[in-house]
């Protein structure tokens, strides 16, 4: 599957901060499990926790009851730009003319490499890799007040992102003028959040007020909210949040991510029907798509697999031995649900295939009488630039291979991909991403 990104959560006006940002990062902790970090301002000083490892793992709560403040950004990492290291982790924080700067970015920068390399010819010193430090550094650069310097900078980069800017008693978040990344703002309060995806804000029973329009930049201080905008582009929103990342309690890019996923499993169902005594979703990404696909054939859903969530970072690994070994950790099948049954497997995507083939042959060691594989997305045939970390091209599955040609190689009796049309009327909407099925980039 592709690997999340990263989820960023900010929050201005709250006299526990801290704690509410550090509960926040908590419901987007699928969006990334190798590092979290934490900023909080108090009254102009700036106090930094950030660790490798989990939100749990980095922050205890005893140790975020000790930060005060008001005001606070806070970040989960999955690296798509620069190592899985400490000195990447973010919020990065940074002092400009004596006065603290703390940035937290999610998504990638178009063509980072060759700015940063004009930097770095000029005399700049990075001490990250991030696409993040070199917004920083860009902004450092441009005269005017905050928000000009702001709209400066991220008019001049390209690129699928949203960010939050903390300075002393002001709070910034953008979205890019695209929109490919989603951004959400809500209110518990007086205080004003901000988050990746709406799950956040139910932790804490903030209100969810709306989504960030393409290229907003919402300011927050003492005297309110203003926004202020960046040059208009096309409207390009990722696809993968609405069929794999975002959680199914979020609603992004205006859509109920569990309507969604329903709708992608019936589509599925009409276009691709099969004679199976269950269906039963690849846990726990496909879930509610495979929910979709058993109302719409009548087909009773069993889950089949059972999925351990408390392997924890262990097993995501670079080579294909230990990713296989995480597999069989990962998943374990239930024999009795099983066992000669005509078994219809639902997922969200194939990228390699290896795993999805160690699933079936899983499967059917358990007992299956045959296997019908369904996918709630079209065929992956080209990576992405925009902040998603799918492999290079050549190993991706899909795009050497024919769906014939993947059905053998799976071992499958019949397997279908959901169609873009399927996919486009299950989220109810244009202005989609669909390079990584298309090859046709926006950028």
């Amino acid at each position: 599957m592709p690997k999340e990104y990263c989820g960023i959560f900010g929050v201005f006006g709250h006299k526990s901060a801290g704690r509410l940002s550090r509960l926040g990062l908590f419901s987007l902790q699928h969006r990334g499990q190798e590092s979290a970090g934490l900023v909080v301002d108090d009254r102009g000083e700036f106090h930094s926790r950030k660790g490798m490892g989990l939100v749990s793992e980095v922050f205890s709560a005893k140790d975020i009851e000790g930060i005060k403040g008001t005001s606070a950004i806070g970040h989960v990492r999955y690296s798509t730009s620069g190592e899985s290291t400490p000195e990447n982790i973010q919020p990065i924080l940074v002092r400009h003319r004596d006065i603290p700067i703390a940035i937290a970015h999610n998504g990638t920068i178009h063509r980072s490499r060759e700015l940063r390399k004009k930097f770095e010819d000029d005399g700049v010193i990075f001490t990250t890799e991030t696409d993040s430090e070199l917004i920083l550094k860009m902004y450092t650069r441009q005269k005017g007040s905050r928000p000009e310097r702001l709209r400066k900078v991220l008019n001049r980069i390209k690129g699928a992102f949203s960010l939050l800017v903390l300075f002393p008693g002001e709070l910034y978040a953008v979205r890019d003028a695209m929109g490919f990344r989603p951004l959400v703002m809500g209110r518990k309060s007086r205080a004003v959040i901000f988050a990746s995806e709406s799950c956040a804000f139910d932790i804490e029973d903030a209100r969810f007020e709306r989504e960030l329009k393409p290229g907003e930049i919402v300011k927050v201080s003492r005297k309110g909210v203003e926004s202020f905008f960046l040059e208009k582009a096309e409207k390009c929103r990722c696809i993968f949040e609405l069929i794999y990342f975002s959680r199914p309690d979020s609603f992004v890019f205006g859509q109920s991510v569990y309507e969604s996923r329903l709708n992608m499993g019936r589509n599925l169902a009409m276009e691709a029907p099969v004679e199976a005594d269950i269906v039963m979703p690849i846990p726990d990404s496909a879930n509610i798509q495979a929910l979709g696909y058993a109302r719409q054939s009548g087909i009773p859903l069993e889950f089949g697999l059972l999925r351990n969530h408390y392997i924890g970072r262990t097993f995501i690994a670079p080579h294909q031995e230990i990713r296989d070994l995480g597999v069989r950790i990962k998943h374990t099948p239930i024999r009795t649900a099983v066992r000669g049954k005509r078994v219809v497997m639902v997922d969200d995507s194939i990228v390699r295939g290896t795993t999805s083939k160690k699933l079936v042959d899983m499967i059917k060691k358990a007992g299956a009488k045959e296997i019908h594989m369904r996918i709630s997305s079209p065929p992956i045939k080209f990576s992405c630039y925009y902040g998603i970390d799918t492999p290079d091209k050549k190993k991706l599955i899909a795009s050497k291979k024919s769906a014939e040609d993947i059905r053998k190689f799976l071992k499958v009796k019949s397997l279908y991909y959901l169609s873009r049309q399927g996919l486009e009327k299950a989220c109810r909407g244009d202005g989609y991403c669909f390079s990584c099925f298309s090859g046709k980039y926006p950028l």
